[in-house]
């Protein structure tokens, strides 16, 4: 074992004999396990290297070697900032979370339908755990997830009974207030057959702190339900944002995946989805703006496993300053996975020479009778585009930031909730040059 994975294990360990005592759950034997085995993963391998695969481009050592020790005593919630933050124009369920905990002070969730709940994972452990097992123990898979595990504080557990429509959107609040230290939340969404929601997770923190958010959340979707999940990141620019949404689709189910990452100077986000069953269809939409030295990581993979699945995956990304942003998608159609129709595309726009893009596009298929199409761009603005813009009198900073707004709308233009798109455009808009002239011509 190498010193700084020696040093990390036992720096992690330490902190989890000082935290566990306060973790939900404490007492419980298959959740003892579960955590127990969790740290026995990650001590018998430490964090991701450059050797591994999955992450050669994303450097893991800079959280490593920060001591961010978990929180133990969460600071209150500032109505003020949730004010700000939450939809004031979209009526909507909303669930707040503060360094980890659930906090029922600002969250409002209105009358649900039957058959429909919106808790905690500490309420849920605490009065019906056992049948969580299934769903929150096993292998972990990598090392985040593993930490996630052991460290798990708190997260949304949504559970929608069969023929069950949520009408108001489910809007999500985490908010991290103490400079290093780490979060690590459990999410779990639930659906039955024909059961219907839309989950907005929404991640911020201060700004100039660093700190880690590690977040897992698991969706389940059965026989023709619809999940819209978005998850918008907004974390520090010195935070490290770590994340994996894992979907598993039944028959003729529907996942849609919005993610956008903006802020974190380290934010790594895997995506997955396994279509199970005949007739499952997935769209993965993701768009990343960034800038300065950020690095932000897209992982995603859906596996087709039946006949007759749908994916589409489109992802997008601004690049500006010395940061760097890394796509890996790969679409796996196994063989008996018949009729699959898939597309993945991801591209590109570098505004300056410093900035960088490592995109890998992937299909696997192991059936005859698909259509796959993939692909993938980087590159800057269109110098044809600025020379028509430019030769109807418009400025030439005015166009460049036409041209960008244009390249981030085909994805911003794809989320249905009008209050977050319209968020979303006014921070694109405030990064642009010449901003306020683009408000008055779009």
């Amino acid at each position: 074992m190498t010193a700084m994975l020696s040093e990390s294990v036992d720096r992690i360990t330490g902190d989890f004999q000082r935290i566990q005592g306060s973790l939900p759950g404490r007492g419980t034997a298959w959740v003892d396990r579960a955590r127990g085995d969790a740290l026995d993963w990650f001590s018998g391998r430490g964090f991701p290297t450059a050797r591994d695969e999955d992450w050669k481009y994303t450097n893991a050592a800079a959280i490593e070697r920060r001591p961010m020790n978990a929180v133990t005593v969460p600071n209150p919630v500032s109505a003020e900032r949730v004010r700000a933050l939450a939809f004031a124009e979209l009526p909507c369920h909303l669930v707040v979370f503060g360094d980890g905990r659930f906090d029922p002070t600002f969250s409002t969730i209105n009358a649900l339908p039957d058959g429909v709940s919106v808790r905690s994972l500490a309420e849920v452990i605490a009065h019906d755990g056992p049948r969580l097992e299934p769903l929150l123990a096993g292998e972990p898979g990598n090392a985040f997830a593993a930490l996630n595990l052991a460290f798990m504080t708190d997260g949304v557990v949504i559970e929608l009974s069969r023929n069950t429509v949520v009408e108001q959107p489910i809007h999500v609040l985490y908010f991290a207030s103490q400079p290093e230290t780490s979060v690590h939340y459990r999410n779990l969404i639930i659906a039955d057959e024909n059961a219907q929601a839309t989950v907005v997770e929404h991640y911020v923190g201060p700004d100039g702190s660093s700190y880690l958010t590690n977040v897992v959340t698991t969706i389940l979707g059965a026989a023709n339900s619809s999940i819209e999940h978005y998850k918008l990141q907004q974390e520090s620019a010195k935070a490290f944002h770590v994340a994996g949404i894992h979907a598993t689709q039944a028959r003729n189910s529907r996942f849609t995946s919005h993610s956008i990452a903006l802020g974190g100077a380290i934010a790594r986000n895997d995506i997955t989805s396994r279509l199970a069953a005949e007739g499952a269809e997935c769209t993965l939409n993701g768009f990343y703006m960034v800038g300065g030295r950020q690095l932000v990581d897209h992982h995603t993979r859906i596996d087709h496993a039946k006949p007759h699945g749908t994916s589409r995956e489109h992802y997008r990304g601004v690049l500006d300053g010395a940061s760097r942003g890394i796509f890996n998608g790969k679409v796996m159609v196994h063989p008996d996975a018949q009729h699959t129709d898939a597309q993945q595309s991801n591209h590109n726009l570098l505004l300056s020479k410093a900035a960088e893009v490592d995109t890998k596009p992937q299909l696997e298929i192991y059936a005859d009778d698909v259509k796959c199409t993939h692909g993938a761009t980087v590159g800057q603005l269109d110098d044809s585009m600025m020379f028509y813009l430019r030769s109807r009198g418009i400025e030439q900073e005015v166009a460049k930031a036409l041209l960008i707004y244009a390249f981030a709308h085909d994805i911003i233009g794809r989320i249905r909730l009008d209050p977050l798109r319209h968020r979303i455009e006014r921070h694109l808009i405030s990064m642009l040059p010449e901003g306020e002239r683009i408000k008055e011509l779009v």
